[in-house]
């Protein structure tokens, strides 16, 4: 199976990241430990966490995903086979938020304590703060590279500009780089990223890690009417796409799943790690079986029709913007 490195990181992961937004959520610790478990065993190694998961829960506080993962790497013995990246910057509540480096400083421990680690694969800022300074955030993420307690460093929900004045920074400066990004993006979601970011990322070497993957579920089939949307606690998300041009690429996917002989969300995850600059998409799981297509995905090679037909029916926002 082909790996891919992140930016010049040296770090090098599975074309499937594994989203541990649905621990402490929709996922309890048990099931968790089962779903790591299939995930590694079916040759993924990154985990994406952050934080603030699932703080939106109620009686939640937030970091009880990166509990539950810590947990498990502790139980199982296997940190060294794992890379872990988590994110820091949203709201913990009490005015704990945002990139200052005292913030920073204080997150990064608590991370750590939760991730039962020493080190931190990759830590990404999980949204721009525009009250701090790029020099500031850079300046305590260069501390922590420098301490051992970081590895690597990404963005997420970043602009264009934004950072493409991060990635100047790091070059003129001397602050380490954002070797990653993680957008919004999918067969659905085009246009943000491919119009503005993807130019920037393929340029500077920047590897990408995008995250609803899936739509929130759309892209698996499972919502394909507004009485589908109460089949899951995610349900409601996929409403937005709930229209002629979702409607028209569910059912391009349908025509690309029953040649391939393959689910939809299988499918909609390989156009997504065939595309230019991907590392590799991020998708959750709620249970092994789920999860068993979602990885699959990472050894099937659309054809050629295939690809036409889904760049086809999914560009339209693209081209309109």
């Amino acid at each position: 199976m082909k790996r891919s490195r992140l930016g010049n990181s040296g770090i090098e992961i599975a074309p499937l990241a594994l989203g541990g937004n649905v621990f402490g959520w929709t996922v309890d610790e048990t099931t968790g430990f089962r779903i790591l478990d299939a995930f590694v065993a079916g040759g993924g190694n990154m985990i994406d966490t952050a934080d603030t998961y699932s703080r939106w829960i109620p009686g939640n506080e937030g970091g009880e995903s990166e509990t539950i993962i810590g947990k498990w790497m502790k139980t199982r013995g296997n940190r060294d086979k794992v890379v872990i990246a988590t994110k820091v910057g949203s709201d913990m509540g009490a005015n704990r938020k945002g990139l200052s480096r005292n913030y920073i400083t204080v997150a990064v421990e608590d991370s750590l304590r939760r991730l039962r680690t020493d080190y931190i694969d990759l830590y990404q800022s999980h949204k721009d703060d525009p009250d701090t300074p790029l020099e500031e955030t850079l300046g305590a993420y260069a501390d922590l590279i420098r301490q051992g307690k970081v590895r690597a460093i990404g963005a997420s929900n970043y602009s264009a500009p934004r950072m493409a004045e991060a990635l100047m920074l790091s070059e003129t400066q001397g602050y380490p780089k954002y070797e990653t990004l993680q957008p919004r993006y999918n067969l659905y979601d085009r246009a943000e990223y491919e119009i503005m970011l993807e130019p920037l990322c393929r340029t500077k070497g920047i590897s990408v890690i995008p995250y609803y993957s899936l739509a929130s579920g759309f892209l698996t089939g499972k919502y394909r009417s507004r009485d589908d949307l109460s089949k899951s606690a995610r349900g409601q998300s996929a409403r937005m796409y709930l229209n002629g041009r979702g409607v028209r690429i569910l059912n391009a996917l349908d025509v690309v799943a029953q040649r391939q002989n393959a689910p939809l969300a299988t499918i909609a995850l390989a156009w997504l790690m065939a595309r230019p600059g991907i590392a590799a998409p991020i998708a959750s799981a709620t249970s092994v079986e789920q999860l068993a297509e979602l990885l699959r995905a990472m050894t099937l090679e659309l054809d050629e029709a295939s690809h036409e037909l889904l760049a086809r029916v999914s560009v339209e926002r693209a081209a309109a913007a």
